[in-house]
């Protein structure tokens, strides 16, 4: 069985110059947890998450460290700020990335070795798809249980 065999192919996408608070209503509407960056082209550029977009409101280890007391209650202000900066400037931009063609454990072995949920799949660095770990659970459940 092959990723292309499993992955989800209505993958929601950002391109760097949009706002992060057009990511964000989609990553809360629709319950995920991040997104592909991608060029005009479909080229895969980047990818964003959650903890992208939370950890810009973070302070930077020298306003921690020069300060004895932070407020990171008061952080949550930062959050609309947050909102309007450009997914370019927040995304990760050196992604992992897999095959349509990988064999799905591989895939899952990637991802495991990673630490990741879910991966973009592309193929001539054209994004074609998604596949998560659970597309991966799915797939091999259904077709060794009967």
């Amino acid at each position: 069985m092959q990723v292309q065999d499993i992955m989800s192919t209505n993958v929601k996408t950002v391109t760097p110059d949009q706002l992060v608070k057009d990511i964000a209503i989609i990553m809360v509407m629709d319950h995920i947890s991040g997104a592909p960056v991608v060029d005009d082209d479909n080229n895969l550029v980047g990818i964003i998450s959650e903890k992208d977009i939370l950890q810009h409101m973070f302070p930077k280890l020298d306003e921690v460290m020069s300060d004895t007391h932070f407020d990171f209650e008061n952080m949550e202000h930062n959050y609309k700020d947050t909102m309007n900066v450009k997914v370019g400037e927040l995304m990760t931009k050196d992604v992992a990335s897999i095959d349509l063609s990988m064999p799905c454990l591989k895939a899952a072995s990637t991802m495991w070795l990673r630490n990741f949920r879910r991966i973009p799949v592309t193929h001539n660095n054209k994004l074609v798809g998604i596949v998560s770990i659970g597309d991966v659970h799915r797939a091999i459940f259904k077709s060794r249980i009967k």
